[in-house]
């Protein structure tokens, strides 16, 4: 018998269409390969890159810490860890001072959703379509695209979906047996559309009626990205669990789930997570949200989002359905499929993502030049002027 064949070294089963780009090194916006090549971020970093590629601040505190403590079980208390939750609790709203510390995005909105089952005693779980929230399997099953989920069923039991921005449709769906409404203030993987401040202020009136609990998932949409430190600001409606991710600590994996001392008080189960709240991840946290706060990264986002989005509006109508978003979250609605733009784009040295097939979006760090996000955009003008 011949030996199996080795299991692909892979960090992703995607299959891409073209051999992928390899990039060795960063800084800021910035990104370069093998050849001494650079590109620009305009979206490479998945939303983590707020602050860029390996900010000198959260690299230092990341030296200083590994040096020091590089890891500690959640049992005992390390000052990093206290001094992290302390700066972040401060930014939010006095009701949302409870946190519970993992490592990612999904692992923050897995705990959001047994920690309202575990609060209400009720099974049921309200998400939007085309809203994404991650791939394990809670997550996944409040997750909307079926090319995410197929494969995986039968998924997690008792979610059920509305369109977004339906307010008669997240009306009816709320009743006595809703645990949770969970959703996105602007749906960054699913084609950036924006929440109307009607359909957040009933999701909030209808859960508070019925005795369900509000998540926003802010794992993309946090710590700036859309012009305020945190999305739902925009709107002043308080949610009852918050997720966060991605860009929290600068580039090193961390997620949080954050709600308040009601739910805490009404949580009778356990959950855990390992390496949650490690002493790396904190220092970096801490050393992150110093320079977001104190460099004012939020307003950066919105003038600049701002001035892009207007620039973008005058793409050519028989090219782009429209262009949405909120600071620098921003989506380019096509009449034609996404993936031939971000290649000529590439082509020219410039790094975008797609938002589901014909949606290009853009979420650049939010310390890019202004000299090269104009660049960008003058990109994104020529390859879609010439289609």
């Amino acid at each position: 018998m011949s030996d199996p064949a080795p299991f692909p070294a892979s960090h992703s089963f995607v299959q891409p269409a073209r051999p992928p780009l390899t990039l060795v090194r960063g800084e800021g916006a910035s990104l370069w390969d093998a050849g001494g090549r650079r590109f620009v971020d305009l979206g490479a970093s998945h939303g983590v890159g707020n602050l860029g590629v390996s900010h000198p601040e959260v690299v230092r505190a990341v030296q200083r810490q590994a040096a020091e403590l590089l890891f500690l079980g959640s049992g005992y208390d390390v000052p990093v860890r206290t001094e992290f939750l302390a700066r972040l609790t401060a930014l939010l709203p006095s009701g949302l001072d409870r946190v519970f510390l993992s490592n990612s995005g999904t692992e923050a909105v897995e705990a959001a959703i047994k920690f309202a089952r575990a609060a209400t005693g009720r099974p049921k779980v309200v998400a939007a379509m085309r809203g994404f929230h991650g791939r394990t399997y809670g997550a996944l099953s409040a997750t909307w695209r079926k090319e995410f989920r197929e494969g995986f069923e039968p998924l997690v039991p008792g979610f059920v979906h509305v369109p977004f921005n339906d307010v008669a449709a997240l009306r009816e769906a709320i009743d006595e047996t809703t645990a949770l409404v969970l959703l996105e203030p602007v749906q960054g993987e699913g084609g950036v559309h924006v929440a109307d401040r009607e359909f957040l202020e009933e999701a909030r009136r209808r859960t508070q009626a019925k005795g369900a609990l509000l998540a926003f998932d802010e794992v993309q949409t946090g710590l700036g990205r859309t012009g305020r430190l945190f999305a739902f600001e925009r709107w002043g409606i308080e949610p009852d669990l918050l997720t966060l991710a991605k860009s929290l600590a600068g580039g090193v994996p961390i997620g949080a789930t954050v709600t308040t001392a009601d739910v805490q008080r009404r949580f009778h189960s356990t959950h855990h997570s390992t390496f949650g709240g490690s002493p790396l991840a904190c220092a970096a946290g801490v050393a992150a949200l110093e320079v977001t706060v104190r460099d004012r990264l939020a307003d950066r986002a919105e003038r600049l989002g701002t001035q892009a989005r207007d620039r973008l509006a005058r793409l050519p109508p028989e090219k782009v359905r429209e262009v949405r978003g909120l600071g620098l979250l921003i989506g380019i609605e096509l009449r034609e499929r996404a993936a031939p733009y971000l290649a000529r784009l590439e082509e020219k040295g410039f790094l975008a993502i797609s938002a589901g097939p014909t949606v290009l979006r853009l979420i650049p760090p939010l310390v890019i030049p202004e000299e090269d996000l104009s660049a960008g955009l003058a990109a994104i003008e020529e390859v879609i002027g010439r289609g």
